[in-house]
């Protein structure tokens, strides 16, 4: 049950189960005038006794009452069950004669009764046409990375490999030409030492030469 229909379902539960226990010992006399007004609008029920009519009005107003008031009665359910009740006692209050004006619209000072059932009718329409609103969904949407984003962290990434790279390269590079001029420098003592050592073993031979001589 919907919190709005529970102002719409207990007023009109309450005053309807009220009226039907109220015709639960209701006398013949009374029986008979409400079926006679009944009679205008439904023949069929002057084939009925005066006083099982009573008790089967008292019933009828007695569930639909009930219907209003019990929570686990839909509410549609209810409103239809409503309809019927206030839509026959439309119908008698149009059908009988001295209930409303020369336009058969309007309601006299005897009708006035009668006329003011058509608020059930209203009530029973809002519960019938009252439809349950749709739950709400909660859609989760997944939030791409901003492009930009994306490029400038690719962009960052790359200018580190290669910062990264370049750096690797400058340092074989000055590694290479530390190796290169250590080569140079050894070769160059080599070949000063093999001078020197020339000289030496020329020195050497020239004073063997001279001391064969003077002998």
């Amino acid at each position: 049950m919907k919190l709005s229909h529970i102002p719409l379902r207990l007023t009109t539960g309450a005053y309807i189960l009220n009226s039907g226990l109220n015709k639960r010992n209701m006398d013949a006399e009374n029986a008979a005038y409400l079926q006679q007004m009944a009679a205008h609008a439904f023949p069929q029920v002057q084939d009925i006794e005066p006083a099982k009519f009573g008790k089967l009005l008292s019933t009828a107003e007695i569930c639909v009452g009930l219907s209003l008031l019990l929570p686990f009665v839909p509410s549609r359910l209810a409103g239809l069950m409503l309809g019927c009740f206030s839509g026959g006692m439309v119908r008698m209050y149009l059908m009988t004669p001295g209930m409303t004006e020369a336009d058969g619209i309007r309601p006299t000072p005897d009708g006035l009764g009668l006329a003011k059932d058509t608020w059930m009718a209203g009530i029973a329409a809002a519960l019938v046409l009252d439809r349950k609103r749709p739950k709400t969904k909660v859609k989760v949407v997944t939030v791409p990375t901003p492009v930009m984003g994306t490029a400038a962290a690719v962009g960052a990434k790359g200018a580190a490999k290669a910062a990264k790279a370049a750096k690797a390269a400058k340092t074989a590079k000055a590694a290479k030409a530390a190796k290169a001029d250590k080569a140079d420098k050894h070769g160059k003592a080599v070949k000063v030492a093999k001078a020197a050592a020339a000289v030496k073993v020329a020195k050497a031979a020239k004073d063997r030469a001279g001391k064969s001589g003077g002998k």
